[in-house]
């Protein structure tokens, strides 16, 4: 009785310290962020950006003040591409011409006012996975639907393709050749492709483990995250990649911007060399999450700026989600937390 009262003492005991380590090391790594966060980021923010820009612009009129004034916010603020929404794809592939019916009046006002700004149609669908969604890409007839479709808004003169198909997994060789095809149509046409993605997985070793316990549809779906070998993938067969970074879920300021640095530093690392690189930043507050915001957003990447080794050599910058969510009081903090290279008198990001 007593060797076996000793020896759930030990057990007790070790349990014990177990959950303490447990406790230290949940209180360890907020502590931590909350240190490294005091110290402010030395890095410029940069002169190459882009805004999600809400379909009201190409489904609705505008009066020319209207236009001059979108265009001089755009000069001010260094917002070098528009992804103006566009769509969406119906399930075939196709968008009704009723849903862009102003885009000639939109390009021609920009040409006007903001020549030097690339307005790129913004088009998506959720993507159907195993079942459930709208779209089919594994579809040959839909991608050549799509690429149709892509054409028309071409020669109505945007200056690129953005796509945004949502669930994207790092198994999808559909998606991979579809974005073959269409950046063979955008180059023959001197145009853009870009690509909105998901953040980069965490450790794409535990990718094969949440496929096995999760599925792939229903609330409790692994997330659709890019392994690194699929990321390096697109940004070869893409001119920009859009990194949707936001919508964190973590509840300090310090974490936030901690989760921004990282995803900065190692997509930049990762494909920085390989194309351009938004990342995106939030102006809406979400449901969960409340310590997500746009100033500790652009704190945390020029953060992870300063941790680069090197800039990379193509341009990058980020993207602001989105402007319908943008304030007035969101473009002074933009601008007061993302200073342009020239006034932070940084080296310039090299031009490719």
């Amino acid at each position: 009785m007593r060797r076996r009262g000793e020896r759930r003492r030990r057990i007790l005991r070790g349990v014990a310290w177990a959950a303490v380590y447990a406790l230290g090391m949940v209180l360890l790594v907020p502590s931590g962020a909350w240190m490294w966060w005091q110290r402010p980021p030395s890095a410029s923010g940069t002169d190459v950006n882009a805004l999600w820009a809400r379909h009201q612009w190409v489904g609705e009129t505008h009066t020319d003040a209207e236009y001059r004034s979108f265009a001089d916010r755009l000069r001010r603020n260094r917002i070098t591409d528009v992804y103006f929404h566009a769509g969406p794809f119906e399930a075939d592939g196709t968008v009704p011409e009723s849903l862009h019916r102003n885009a000639a009046a939109l390009l021609a006002a920009l040409r006007r006012y903001a020549p030097a700004v690339r307005a790129q149609a913004y088009l998506g669908q959720i993507r159907i996975v195993d079942g459930h969604g709208i779209i089919d890409l594994d579809d040959p007839n839909v991608r050549r639907n799509v690429l149709v479709t892509d054409k028309k808004f071409l020669d109505l003169g945007f200056a690129g393709i953005h796509y945004d198909f949502e669930p994207i997994y790092p198994d999808d060789t559909a998606f991979l050749t579809l974005l073959d095809d269409t950046r063979a149509l955008t180059k023959t046409r001197g145009r853009l492709l870009s690509v909105a993605i998901e953040q980069k997985t965490l450790d794409d070793a535990a990718q094969p483990i949440f496929k096995a316990l999760l599925p792939r549809t229903g609330r409790f779906h692994y997330p659709p995250r890019p392994t690194a070998t699929f990321l390096r993938a697109v940004a070869d067969r893409a001119d920009q990649v859009a990194i949707m970074a936001y919508d964190t879920q973590l509840p300090t300021k310090s974490l936030v911007g901690l989760h921004f640095a990282k995803h900065a530093q190692w997509t930049l690392d990762l494909i920085g060399d390989r194309t351009t690189v938004f990342l995106g930043v939030p102006t809406y507050r979400p449901a969960t999450g409340w310590a997500e915001d746009l100033p500790t957003a652009l704190r945390g990447i020029r953060k992870g700026i300063d941790a680069l080794d090197r800039r990379p050599r193509r341009p990058f910058g980020v993207g602001i989600y989105a402007d319908w969510t943008t304030a007035e009081k969101d473009w002074r903090t933009y601008e007061r937390e993302w200073p342009g290279e020239k006034r932070a008198e940084h080296r310039p990001i090299e031009q490719s």
